[in-house]
């Protein structure tokens, strides 16, 4: 059983970006990437700084907008209206969740798709589905970038994703599907999950429920990935995998802490590194 270190990696992405940030510098161009964050959640605060501090460490410029949770909706798209018209900033993103006030959905389609460095656009969302080049969600990009440092061919594979939402089952649907997997898709409305997971080669899993996947429910060899991430009463961080068991059945497994999510911020800078080189080769 291999563990898939995806803290490892992203470290790697991070000094790629980094010497890539100091080349562009030496031209005296600066990429920037702008934060919009609504609400004191402590979540999304952490969340937050992590992603400010990677940009830190890259050499990325970055700048937080933080509005109290009562700002208005006309206000937040005012001040993204702002933010695409600037032109020393080439990524923008939004942290979820919104206050319940706003409308998410008008919020992520204000973003110049040029920008979404998130992914979320549905026109970014929509050529991602056609297998053209665009802006994909961090998370599941993050999984197709450890598939690729650890030599996992996924061609042919069948691959049983649990959890359909629009930042991570789906979008990583559309990712593996391009790489011509085939790829059956579980959500809350499937009858048989179990019937599922044991028959597929990878189990992809990102729903927010600790030890949904337990041994009996994968087959020997089978490749794990676990996205979620649980806070337990005694303050241990897990994933959605019963990872003590499971790993003895695994070929390979994502550890939780320290598998996918560093990637998901690892991909976030490298997406806006590409929005900056766009920019710059389009003045």
């Amino acid at each position: 059983m291999t563990i898939l270190d995806g803290k490892k990696l992203s470290q790697k992405i991070k000094a790629e970006v980094k010497k890539e940030v100091e080349e562009l510098k030496k031209e005296g161009f600066i990429p920037g990437l702008a934060v919009i964050l609504v609400g004191d959640d402590p979540a999304s605060q952490t969340y937050v700084k992590m992603k400010s501090n990677a940009c830190k460490q890259t050499g990325i410029y970055s700048v937080v907008h933080e509005f109290p949770e009562t700002i208005t909706e006309k206000e937040l798209l005012s001040t993204i209206d702002m933010i695409n018209e600037n032109p020393n900033i080439h990524g923008l993103l939004i942290q979820l969740p919104l206050p319940k006030h706003i409308d998410t959905t008008k919020i992520l389609e204000r973003v110049s798709p040029d920008k979404d460095v998130d992914g979320f656009h549905p026109y970014n969302m929509g050529r991602l589905v056609e297998g053209l080049d665009t802006f994909a969600p961090c998370t599941p990009l993050g999984v197709m970038e450890i598939f690729k440092e650890y030599n996992i061919d996924v061609y042919g594979k069948d691959v049983c994703i649990v959890g359909a939402s629009n930042i991570v089952g789906k979008p990583m649907w559309a990712l593996l599907v391009n790489e011509m997997a085939t790829v059956d898709i579980c959500h809350i409305a499937t009858k048989d999950l179990k019937e599922h997971t044991k028959r597929a080669d990878i189990v992809i899993v990102g729903v927010g429920k600790p030890n949904l996947i337990t041994a009996d429910m994968v087959k020997e060899g089978v490749i794990v990935i676990d996205i979620g991430i649980n806070k337990l009463p005694d303050g241990r961080l897990v994933g959605d995998v019963d990872f003590e068991n499971v790993s003895k059945k695994a070929s390979y497994i994502t550890p939780v802490p320290g598998g996918v999510g560093p990637m998901t911020i690892a991909m976030l800078l490298k997406n806006t590194l590409k929005a900056a080189k766009k920019f710059k080769e389009a003045k």
